[in-house]
């Protein structure tokens, strides 16, 4: 699986540097290609847990299935909602498209109504399922859409980083995204984003940690991380996904990316 994401979600695209680029770092650029070209496997399997806290410290819990595989360039992932009895049998289909002429495609499957719904992307920088990503947090992010800039070396958690900012470069990115610009801290030894910070157009911000990553077979996989929405300093809502029972490279039909098996389920 060529990696085509930042994370599974604040993906960044493939792309060429153009002479578009001219306010970019070519430094900075070079960094967020190699990310983007980081291996992350042909398929992945695996189970889900999304905490949600709000503000006073309430916990809502779900169980999710997620598959993710690609096909030739283009990347396709599925999840599916166990519990609880609330969102059982939701069910989203994403197809991340390598050419960035293309819109991403997003479907989400609601059992109540019966019927798939496809995501437009004036609404891309909704809430995801009452969570702390939005819809626009899981898909790709095209390099050819972002001007980056390098900001500084910096370490995290003892491993030195590159922290690198990422601007759209018009206005219909930031209206799709709800971002008018991001901060990403990328470790040195594995080019991969461990940890970002988003900056809404409505003064929020949204900050995602990756609090445990694993090495197998030479591919970097995330155990746990988190997405936090604070205003000034108060934290108004946090997301904690970690990940379990990983299948990395196994066999997943090609099925299980189609709207008809959101409406089948597991």
């Amino acid at each position: 699986m060529k990696a085509k994401k930042l994370l599974f979600l604040l993906g960044v695209g493939a792309s060429l540097l153009t002479t578009q680029t001219m306010a970019d770092d070519t430094t900075a650029r070079s960094i967020m290609e190699k990310v983007d070209a980081r291996d992350e496997g042909d398929t992945l399997e695996q189970d889900m847990l999304m905490i949600l806290i709000d503000k006073n410290g309430n916990q809502r819990t779900r169980d999710l299935k997620s598959y993710a595989k690609d096909f030739g360039e283009d990347n396709h992932r599925t999840l599916f909602f166990k519990s609880p009895a609330d969102v059982k049998n939701t069910a989203f289909l994403t197809y991340d498209y390598d050419n960035s002429a293309r819109d991403d495609d997003q479907w989400l499957y609601l059992p109540a109504l019966k019927k798939v719904k496809r995501i437009p992307s004036t609404d891309k920088s909704s809430s995801f399922m009452g969570s702390d990503f939005s819809y626009f947090d899981m898909t790709d992010r095209d390099l050819e859409d972002y001007d980056f800039k390098l900001l500084k070396e910096t370490e995290v958690r003892g491993h030195p980083a590159w922290m690198i900012e990422s601007t759209p470069r018009n206005q219909a990115i930031i209206d799709e995204s709800g971002y008018e610009k991001s901060i990403a801290i990328v470790r040195k030894d594995n080019y991969m984003v461990v940890r970002a910070i988003n900056f809404l157009t409505n003064g929020k911000k949204k900050y995602l940690d990756l609090k445990q990553i694993r090495q197998e077979n030479g591919i970097w996989l995330v155990d746990e991380m988190t997405m936090t929405t604070k205003k000034g300093n108060s934290t108004l809502h946090k997301t904690i996904l970690s990940f379990s029972n990983v299948t990395l490279n196994g066999a997943i039909e090609d099925s299980v990316f189609t709207t008809r098996r959101l409406e089948k389920g597991l």
